[in-house]
């Protein structure tokens, strides 16, 4: 992709993403319950690395990802080295359309109350107890098993098996990115 289509992109994002700011909070969770949990059964699940670890490389900018899509096979287990060589902060979460759709508002909300800034993670927000904030759970953080948050010029690494083939994307739910293409699609070898 052309360096200019991806500032384009990158701009969209952040239009976009001052809008999925004023999400409501209350379409995350129900009251007295923690809004940021998912059922990662239907994908997979998180592993551990060992010498028949297949290693990808991911390469994450504004706002794409390289490559595009990802071919696994139905048990295997990939290890993840996610690098973030953008000027925002960006996701790589495994998961299916709906929870990529669930994924966004609680991203959402975690950025409206100065936990997630466009940039980086406020850790110290991170660590609060939101409990006395009404629309939040107190366990709300980003600590999801299919996800790893990843700040410009960082690297992080994910493990995950993919026990069952399923129809699954990896994608950023960062607010607008994924709605200005930052996703890619993980295809099933037989």
């Amino acid at each position: 992709m052309r360096p200019h289509i991806r500032t384009l992109q990158a701009i969209a994002a952040l239009v976009t993403g001052a809008g999925l700011m004023a999400v409501s909070a209350t379409a995350v969770a129900a009251p007295g319950q923690a809004g940021h949990t998912h059922d990662t059964a239907a994908i997979g699940e998180p592993a551990k690395a060992t010498a028949k670890t297949r290693t990808v490389q991911v390469e994450m900018g504004d706002n794409f990802y390289e490559p595009e899509t990802i071919a696994v096979k139905a048990g295997e287990t990939v290890r993840f080295v996610v690098r973030n060589t953008g000027e925002f902060l960006h996701e790589f979460n495994i998961g299916t359309a709906a929870m990529h759709a669930a994924h966004q508002k609680e991203m959402a909300m975690m950025v409206d109350h100065g936990m997630l800034t466009a940039t980086g993670v406020n850790e110290e927000m991170m660590r609060m107890d939101h409990s006395g904030m009404p629309d939040m759970g107190h366990s709300m953080k980003h600590d999801d098993p299919n996800s790893v948050l990843v700040e410009p010029g960082l690297t992080r690494e994910l493990v995950w098996k993919f026990s069952k083939q399923a129809t699954i994307e990896f994608a950023c739910n960062m607010p607008g990115h994924y709605e200005s293409g930052m996703v890619g699609k993980v295809a099933f070898q037989r």
